[in-house]
C-alpha cells in the first residue's frame, strides 16, 4: 500500500473510531462545581469551648444536587489544627427556610430545643430520620471529618432549592453548629473531649436545668463558653488566644431531573427509645434520640472486654440505601447495619492516627470507613438493626451511635428495559446516519488532498516539512 493510501485509510479509521466512542459514551456529564468557605471566626482559649449555632452562612444558592460535603478546623493563616489542640467534638449543618427580610440570630432559636420550627418566621428543613426530637441535620461529622468520604455516588445527589417546594415569601439558607474544645494545656485531655462533668465543674446544662442524676459527662456539661481546667502556669508565658475557622467544602451539581436521581437523608441513633409495639407504626413521634451514651469499664481486662449496644428500628421508607457511614468518638472499633435475618448492608470502620499531624493524631480517631453497596432495596416497614462497638478496658462519657444513609427512591433505567432498547436503536441508526455522512465527506476531502500532493510532487514542489 502506498504511504498516501495508508495516511488516508488511518485518517478514515481515526474519524470512525472518535466518532464510535463518542456515541457511546453518557449523553450527559454532570459538572461537579467545588467551593471552600470559611465560616464565621471562632475566638479560642486553652480549656475553652466554643459550640456556636450560626446562620446564614455561605453556601451554594439555586436548585442544586449536593454531592459531598467535607470540613475541617483551620488557623486564621489556614493552616490545618491537630485534633491534641483543638478537638472537633462535631460540626453538622442543616438548611433552613427564613423568611424575605427576616434576620435569624443565634439567640432567636435554641436548635437543640423540641420546639424547633414552629416560627412563622422560619422553618427548619429536617433530615428523613426517625428522631424528631435532635439529629436533624444534613451533613455532620466530628474528628474523623478529614478522612471520611460523604461522596454521594453517580447518578445520585441530594436534592436542594427546589422552587417548588420552597414556601412562598421564604428563602432557603443554612446554619452550622460547630462544637469544638481547645486542649492545649488541660489537666485531662481525655476528660476534656469526653465532656466529663466533673472536670467542668457545672451542674446544670445550657438552659440552666438540673442535670439528671448519675449523668456523669457529654454534651450537657461541654456546652458554649464553659471552661476545662488548664495545668497552673500553662498560659502564664504569653498569650495563647487564638482565631479559628471551620473551613467547609461543597461539591454539587445544577440539579438535572434527566440525569440525576434524588437521595434522601436517613439518621438513625443507637440510643433512640422507640420499641415495637402492637399498634406501633414508627412515626416519628414515637422516637426520642438521647443522642449520646455512657460506655461503663468491664470488670475485667483483655480483648474481650468491647461494649455492645444493638437497636432495632422500623424503617418509614421504601427505597435503596446507596450510601452508609457512622459515626464514633475515641474508644469506638465500629458499627453495622443489617437485616433481622443478619444479612449485612453497611459496615463502617474506625481509623486511628499513629502520628503527630493533623489528620493523623494518635490516639483519635480520624477517619470512618463509607460503604457503598450496591443499592439495597429497604421496604417500609422492614426492621434494620444497629450494632455499635466500643472498647470498654476504660469507660467513655458522651460517645455516640449515629448511622448515615442514602435512601434513594429509584433506580437508574435498567439497559435491556423495552423502552431503553427503542431508544437506544434511534440514537444508533441516527449515530450510524452521521457516521457515514461524516466518512463520505472525510474520504472525499482526503482523497482530494492526495491528488493535489501527487500535481505539486509532479510539478517539483515539496513541503518544507519534509
Amino acid at each position: 500500500m502506498s504511504r498516501d493510501k495508508m495516511v488516508c485509510s488511518c485518517l478514515i479509521s481515526s474519524l470512525i473510531l472518535l466518532l464510535i466512542a463518542s456515541s457511546i459514551s453518557p449523553s450527559y456529564t454532570s459538572k461537579i462545581k467545588t467551593a471552600s468557605f470559611l465560616s464565621p471566626k471562632q475566638v479560642m482559649t486553652p480549656g475553652s469551648v466554643t459550640d456556636p449555632h450560626l446562620f446564614d452562612i455561605d453556601f451554594p444558592t439555586g436548585h442544586i444536587g449536593l454531592k459531598g460535603f467535607d470540613a475541617e478546623v483551620v488557623d486564621q493563616d489556614g493552616n490545618p489544627v491537630p485534633l491534641h489542640e483543638t478537638y472537633l467534638h462535631h460540626w453538622v449543618v442543616q438548611p433552613y427556610y427564613v423568611r424575605k427580610g427576616f434576620n435569624l440570630s443565634q439567640l432567636d432559636i435554641a436548635p437543640r430545643d423540641h420546639h424547633l420550627g414552629s416560627s412563622p418566621d422560619y422553618i427548619l428543613v429536617r433530615n428523613g430520620g426517625l428522631c424528631s426530637n435532635r439529629v436533624r441535620h444534613y451533613f455532620g461529622l466530628g474528628s474523623e471529618t478529614r478522612k471520611t468520604s460523604t461522596y454521594v455516588p453517580d447518578p445520585y445527589a441530594i436534592e436542594i432549592g427546589d422552587p417548588e417546594e420552597t414556601p412562598d415569601g421564604y428563602e432557603l439558607k443554612w446554619l452550622v453548629n460547630i462544637h469544638a474544645i481547645d486542649t492545649r494545656g488541660v489537666v485531662d485531655r481525655q476528660g476534656c473531649t469526653e465532656c466529663r462533668c466533673d472536670l467542668y465543674n457545672v451542674t446544670v446544662d445550657e438552659y440552666g436545668r438540673a442535670l439528671e442524676p448519675g449523668y456523669r459527662g457529654g454534651l450537657d456539661c461541654c456546652y458554649d463558653k464553659t471552661q476545662c481546667p488548664v495545668r497552673n502556669g500553662f498560659d502564664d508565658n504569653g498569650n495563647k488566644t487564638r482565631t479559628l475557622y471551620l473551613k467547609y467544602t461543597v461539591r454539587w451539581v445544577d440539579w438535572d431531573s434527566s440525569v440525576l436521581l434524588p437521595a434522601k437523608v436517613y439518621i438513625l441513633d443507637v440510643t433512640d427509645s422507640w420499641e415495637p409495639s402492637e399498634g406501633s407504626t414508627g412515626d416519628v413521634r414515637e422516637h426520642f434520640c438521647h443522642v449520646e451514651y455512657e460506655v461503663k469499664p468491664c470488670k475485667t481486662n483483655g480483648d474481650g472486654c468491647v461494649d455492645v449496644k444493638k437497636k432495632s428500628l422500623m424503617m418509614p421508607f421504601n427505597g435503596y440505601i446507596v450510601y452508609g457511614v457512622a459515626h464514633q468518638h475515641a474508644g469506638g472499633i465500629g458499627a453495622a447495619l443489617y437485616r433481622e435475618g443478619g444479612e449485612g448492608i453497611c459496615s463502617s470502620m474506625p481509623k486511628y492516627g499513629n502520628g503527630h499531624e493533623p489528620g493523623n493524631e494518635a490516639g483519635y480517631i480520624v477517619g470512618m470507613s463509607s460503604c457503598y453497596p450496591e443499592p439495597v432495596k429497604v421496604s417500609y416497614g422492614e426492621t434494620l438493626i444497629m450494632e455499635f462497638n466500643y472498647s470498654n478496658v476504660v469507660g467513655h462519657t458522651g460517645v455516640m451511635g449515629l448511622f448515615y444513609i442514602l435512601v434513594a427512591q429509584q433506580l437508574p433505567e435498567p439497559v435491556s428495559s423495552l423502552p431503553a432498547l427503542f431508544q437506544a436503536r434511534e440514537r444508533s441508526l441516527n449515530i450510524l446516519a452521521s457516521l457515514a455522512v461524516t466518512v463520505v465527506v472525510a474520504v472525499v476531502v482526503l482523497k482530494a488532498a492526495v491528488v493535489y500532493r501527487r500535481q505539486n510532487r509532479e510539478d517539483g514542489y515539496q513541503s518544507l516539512s519534509t
